[in-house]
């Protein structure tokens, strides 16, 4: 393992000279000095001084041709985190703008953080913050990342290289793509796959060193004959041909799950021209002298890849009978293709806006940044971001939106607009009603409907595949259930204190936060709404002088008296009102008895997860006979309008096994207002079918009259509503 030569003082600032003659040589060079003298004795896993790496990390960067703040960014960027130097002192001698870039790519390494997970996403998300700001923090980043992948060999604990292996393709080797940097994206990949999967790597090498040996001139016979071509068409195009990389190689076989002998298209040629016109001339001669290849068209010309990427793509069976991928674009593609962003750095065009926030997808990573509850959420988030195949859709007005393959009309809806994907109540693909679910094909245009009243579901979750999506819906429902609990729990100590003719006050609850590691009476209130704790253990812990043969009489009767209450109040209730709640945040309705508005009711506390909602009737409750403490007397709140929600009833019928008897079943539930949502059969028979039908009601009520219906109906032997 031989060691890299450092990149001496003299040759940095010729490299920056070369494209830059107005470069200030001076900072230069007392970075150069600066980072050897701070970095001092400091050695990496090489052996080599550590100054070493940063003065590397610069001289990538040169050949991108990246100003002067940047180079001097990537001297400076271990300077913080590894010595003692003060951000201050960077500010004093390099200026401001140079501190700002380097504390952007400045890791997190003094937050006591709980796991290495944790630290790695906390950094993660300063990371996106700075280049939110300045995009050329990415840019040293990335550098940095490169060099470390260069010398990862150097490390003799296996684990910690898989580890840092596998950071890169799930991070770096993204965030390269969506910047356009292919040149950085693909060695990346190389030197990951090198680590994570190295008899993979060895053995595609291996194959297409045969094949080289094999048909070393295929190549350039290919590339005459394009040339011959297009020149009998008068078209002046330079073309180049090359085996792709192992790791995409190995991404197609596992892709379409076939083995190496299997795949056709492991040449990509590109053909460069002088204009726009001439890259779809190209396209024309091509498709009409070599079959095209069904489904391997792409244009990214008219349509750009998020990160700006222009080109035309297609797959043909070439010359020599080869299949083949050609790529056509122009000069400035190309300069785009290769170096992505960092091509608007280049010193003859002066510095530009670095606003971070221009990048869409930056801004996304922002909004996720927002709603995510901690690093690892926003990890987990940005992931899913960056990391997934295309499709590109379109809005009413045609205008463009990318998102990851499997993604839905929920998710379109977010990525055009956060207030648009929190009011979605349908969409319409292609003019045409589809489910919320459906999954978005390229080329759909989507319609969004929405309502004013409409938040977000937590049932969107399952199928959202959008980070920005994802972070909202877990934001609402966050906020949401701890409203929720807090209202719950609120009615549980106000009730507990008052059955024993005490008052629970704002005062008397703040006393006691400090036993339980509160700091607000709030989170008194969410801890007891989500089961955390009982609303007789606030009323002791604020009155503890109360006697334990009272605390034992009271807890015995506990059942009894919540069970009295329930069956004697049929016209006026005291219990606890839930239908103002959202079924699966604070409350669960049962699903052994399928509870409905009008039913007497009562509620099982499930610890860390709220109230369970139970018939009075259940035979669940025999179960909790000897818990008397996680009984609570709920109500249906009367004054609201039944018509808001539906909730669901389940039936057992016997039907007829006759012709039109479902038909005549589902009928007569559609005529009385019904909505069947689900249907099991449980039982076949020559004469009848037993089955269980859920039935979308408004409340019990309407579930009798529709039971009544059906007992009407020839075709129905038997219906009663299912308990168990």
């Amino acid at each position: 393992m031989t060691r890299q030569q450092v990149l001496r003082q003299v040759e940095l600032v010729e490299r920056v000279k070369s494209y830059d003659p107005d470069v200030d040589e001076d900072a230069l060079n007392r970075a150069y000095v600066f980072v050897t003298h701070v970095h001092g004795a400091q050695q990496r896993a090489s052996g080599d001084p550590y100054y070493s790496h940063p003065i590397q990390v610069a001289g990538i960067l040169t050949e991108l041709k990246l100003d002067q703040a940047t180079i001097l960014t990537a001297l400076l960027h271990d300077v913080i985190e590894d010595t003692d130097t003060p951000i201050s002192e960077i500010e004093r001698l390099f200026g401001e703008k140079v501190a700002h870039l380097v504390d952007g790519v400045t890791k997190l390494s003094q937050l006591e953080l709980k796991s290495e997970r944790s630290k790695q996403a906390e950094n993660f998300r300063k990371l996106f913050m700075a280049m939110s700001q300045d995009i050329r923090v990415l840019l040293v980043k990335l550098a940095d990342r490169l060099h470390n992948m260069r010398t990862l060999h150097f490390f003799k604990d296996e684990a910690k290289r898989r580890r840092i292996a596998g950071e890169t393709m799930d991070i770096y080797v993204p965030l390269a793509e969506r910047i356009g940097l292919h040149r950085f994206k693909e060695e990346l990949e190389d030197l990951a796959f090198r680590e994570i999967n190295p008899d993979a790597r060895d053995s595609i090498l291996t194959r297409l060193g045969f094949l080289k040996e094999r048909g070393e001139d295929l190549t350039g016979k290919v590339i005459d004959r394009l040339k011959r071509d297009l020149a009998e068409e008068g078209i002046d195009a330079w073309i180049s041909g090359r085996i792709k990389s192992a790791y995409s190689i190995w991404r197609k076989m596992q892709k379409r799950n076939v083995a190496f002998e299997q795949l056709s298209d492991i040449m990509a040629f590109r053909v460069m021209v002088k204009d726009i016109a001439e890259c779809y001339q190209v396209l024309g001669v091509l498709h009409s002298r070599y079959p095209v290849v069904p489904g391997r068209f792409k244009d990214y010309i008219s349509t750009p890849k998020p990160n700006g990427y222009k080109s035309l793509h297609t797959g043909l069976m070439g010359p020599e009978q080869q299949r083949i991928e050609v790529q056509i674009r122009t000069q400035q593609m190309q300069e785009y293709a290769d170096l992505g962003v960092a091509a608007h750095w280049s010193y003859k065009q002066g510095v530009p806006n670095v606003d971070g926030r221009q990048y869409r997808w930056v801004r996304e990573l922002l909004d996720i940044l927002d709603h995510a509850s901690d690093p690892e959420e926003f990890l987990e988030h940005t992931k899913l971001e960056m990391f997934q195949d295309q499709v590109f859709c379109f809005t009413p007005r045609g205008e463009i939106v990318a998102l990851p393959r499997g993604s839905c009309p929920v998710d379109f809806a977010y990525s055009v607009h956060s207030e648009l994907g929190d009011t979605c109540v349908g969409a319409k693909v292609n003019g045409r009603v589809v489910p919320l679910r459906y999954a978005l094909q390229n080329g759909d245009q989507v319609q969004v409907m929405t309502s004013r009243g409409q938040t977000p579901s937590p049932d969107w979750e399952n199928f959202c595949v959008t980070g920005k999506a994802r972070a909202r819906i877990r934001r609402f429902i966050r906020q949401k259930k701890r409203g929720e609990y807090m209202e719950l729990g609120r009615e549980v100590i106000n009730r507990r204190f008052k059955e024993e003719g005490l008052e629970a006050t704002e005062k008397g609850l703040a006393g006691v936060l400090a036993k339980f590691r509160l700091d607000q009476v709030d989170d008194l209130y969410a801890e007891v709404g989500a089961g955390n704790l009982t609303g007789r253990e606030v009323m002791l812990a604020v009155f503890p002088g109360l006697k334990e043969k009272q605390r034992q009489s009271r807890q015995a009767t506990a059942i009894e008296r919540v069970f009295k209450k329930t069956v004697d109040r049929t016209k006026h209730r005291n219990g606890i009102p839930i239908d103002g709640l959202i079924p699966g945040m604070a409350v669960h309705y049962a699903h052994c008895c399928h509870p409905l508005k009008g039913d007497r009711i009562v509620g099982i506390v499930n610890t860390g997860k709220g109230v369970t909602v139970h018939t009075i009737d259940c035979e669940t409750l025999e179960a909790f006979q000897d818990m008397p403490e996680r009984w609570i007397d709920l109500s249906w709140n009367h004054d609201r309008d039944a018509d808001e929600d539906l909730q669901v009833g389940r039936l057992h019928l016997v039907v007829s096994n006759e012709p039109g008897g479902l038909g005549n079943l589902s009928t007569v539930i559609g005529k009385h207002g019904g909505n069947i949502s689900n249907l099991k059969f449980t039982n076949r028979k020559p004469d009848f079918f037993e089955m269980l039908v859920d039935v979308e009601v408004k409340d019990a009520k309407h579930l009798v009259d529709i039971i009544a219906a059906l007992r009407a109906s020839p075709s129905v032997s038997s219906v009663d509503r299912q308990r168990g």
